[in-house]
């Protein structure tokens, strides 16, 4: 089985997602975070199954937090703690920041880093801190404890668990260390999960399985891994005693009954199309260190292993601040610009989960155009 391999540019370009539609027919799109890839059999199963039913009515949301609870076990050794549904990943975010801080406390990120976490800061009423990644692109503690204590007792920290757009997932050693600076100086971690299930098990380490972390928060979804953007549906998960349990009940309304549905069945019966999907990225990975070094010689790639996601610093290219700009202009490659990460300019943003023959195609437009 090889997912990321099944399907032609012709069947790609009847798509009606936002990645297919938004440029032109010519334009090969690699700016948003979405796989080119057919559904799991065990998300197909469940469509077919409202198709017949007319199942659509709101949800229970039952069995989704244990699906979720098993598959972590599974693929972690790690049990988590309660969680609440929820409409989102960034809608778990904003009620966590919510919850941890008032209008005009700081919310400290690292970026670059998921444009979202930006506007989540501001729909709270918070005041952004920006503690840049450190060397190698991991979490530049001495810097964060600063920003901790200058800020102690009334401050959250988004932590981007694996690391977006980076693909760098903080090892166990860094998220203990943060946990307990988080703890020294009264800050709420708030943990950004979504990338996990596509990193290596052995890789990857639940921010909440790590010692005192109790007070702390994580929003995770099966949206990305196996696909499932406009499933609606994620879970937000640990916090104090009770705390997530006295959430108003519309926190939990905008989970979509279709949403949890697949999702519930992805976590319990497509781990094998997610593992397949995962060996299809090892290989794309390979092919863009190769196409990069190629067609792009000057860039300074930013692969990690968490995700499908690659950072590429384009600066020694000479295409200004905004290389993806220029690219989508005269190579007909939508790159993600690095602008809205922050700290990215001169940087472009590249999710890679497509087809072998589209990854190349694009590189090869691009390396054309700039010889």
């Amino acid at each position: 089985m090889h997912p990321l391999r099944a399907w032609t540019i012709d069947d790609l370009r009847r798509r009606r997602t936002i990645k297919w539609s938004m440029h032109g027919p010519d334009v090969l799109p690699f700016w948003v975070a979405e796989m080119d890839a057919p559904l799991a059999p065990a998300v197909l199963e469940v469509l077919a199954d409202v198709a017949a039913t007319g199942d659509l009515g709101y949800p229970t949301g039952e069995g989704y937090a244990e699906a979720f609870a098993d598959f972590a076990h599974d693929r972690w050794s790690w049990q988590p703690p309660a969680g609440v549904a929820v409409h989102d990943v960034m809608a778990g975010v904003v009620q966590a920041l919510r919850l941890s801080v008032g209008p005009g406390d700081a919310v400290i990120t690292s970026p670059p880093v998921y444009p979202p976490f930006h506007d989540a800061v501001t729909m709270v009423g918070g005041r952004p801190v920006h503690v840049p990644l450190g060397a190698n692109w991991r979490l530049d503690l001495d810097r964060l404890e600063s920003a901790f204590s200058a800020h102690a007792g009334r401050a959250a920290y988004v932590l981007c668990n694996p690391h977006n757009p980076t693909s760098v997932a903080p090892s166990r050693d860094e998220l203990t260390a943060l946990a307990a600076l988080a703890r020294r100086h009264g800050v709420r971690v708030v943990s950004d999960e979504i990338h996990a299930p596509l990193t290596d098990p052995a890789a990857f380490t639940p921010y909440l399985s790590v010692p005192d972390t109790e007070p702390d928060l994580v929003a995770t979804s099966a949206s990305k891994a196996w696909n499932l953007a406009g499933a609606k549906a994620g879970l937000l998960l640990g916090g104090t005693p009770g705390e997530l349990a006295g959430l108003p009940e519309l926190v939990g309304h905008g989970a979509s009954t279709v949403g949890i549905a697949v999702q519930t069945a992805a976590w319990t019966d497509g781990r094998e199309w997610l593992d397949a999907v995962r060996a299809d990225l090892v290989e794309n990975r390979a092919l863009l260190a190769d196409l990069v070094a190629e067609h792009l010689p000057r860039a300074r790639p930013v692969i990690g292993e968490a995700s499908y996601i690659a950072w590429l610093d384009l600066r020694d290219h000479d295409l200004g601040p905004d290389p993806a700009a220029v690219l989508l202009e005269r190579a007909r490659v939508a790159l993600g610009s690095g602008l809205p990460f922050g700290a990215g300019e001169g940087f472009a943003r590249v999710v890679y989960a497509t087809t072998p023959e589209v990854l190349t195609e694009a590189f090869e437009r691009i390396g054309a155009v700039l010889t």
